[in-house]
């Protein structure tokens, strides 16, 4: 190996430019830091008697091989009672000009049980019967499979039973306590709460 001047014949590591130093503003709780990172949007559902459905952000995709995906679900919800109670859980992964959907489902004075899906269109899961938000960009069926502590929160791992593809582009995304959208969304807003 030729020697290109530096010890052992290797190139030193190029050094990366130093940002300026910044002084932080202020400090800021873990809710306000965490509003600066933009999420997708989901209304995570599960079925059994009584059904219910919760606009979730805290989701993922885990693992491909297996299927695996992960929500997190705070203990006092009354989701986190559904889908120990289901053993499974649907995701409908919700498009530009769904806010309203996304509302409804965080407004804690909407009906309960499976009232609450009477303001929305919607369709039963072909795998675990549990409703899927019609117009979503995706829905996901899941099975529960393992169930994790997370402080105030459980962190559910599903293996994805059913995986569907909607028609829309436009994702609806949370940032800054704001709704917002990718893509270009339709004028009417055929999805909204009637």
């Amino acid at each position: 190996m030729a020697d290109n001047g530096s010890a052992g014949g290797h190139r030193p590591i190029a050094r990366l430019p130093r940002p300026p130093t910044q002084r932080l503003s202020r400090q800021a709780s873990q809710r306000e830091v965490m509003a600066q990172f933009a999420t997708g949007v989901t209304v995570l559902t599960a079925g059994g008697r009584d059904g219910h459905g919760m606009t979730a952000n805290a989701f993922t995709s885990l693992s491909l091989e297996p299927p695996l995906v992960l929500c997190c679900v705070a203990k006092a919800a009354r989701m986190h009672e559904v889908i120990m109670s289901a053993r499974s859980f649907a995701v409908s992964v919700l498009a530009g000009d769904q806010q309203e959907v996304a509302r409804h489902f965080a407004d804690s004075r909407r009906p309960r049980g499976r009232a609450q899906f009477d303001a929305i269109e919607w369709v039963r899961g072909r795998r675990t019967g549990t409703p899927l938000v019609a117009g979503a960009l995706a829905w996901l069926e899941c099975e529960l499979v393992k169930v994790y502590g997370g402080g105030d929160h459980s962190i559910f791992v599903g293996e994805v039973l059913e995986a569907t593809r909607g028609v829309g582009d436009s994702a609806l995304l949370f940032h800054g306590g704001r709704f917002e959208h990718t893509g270009t969304v339709p004028a009417h807003d055929k999805k909204a709460i009637s």
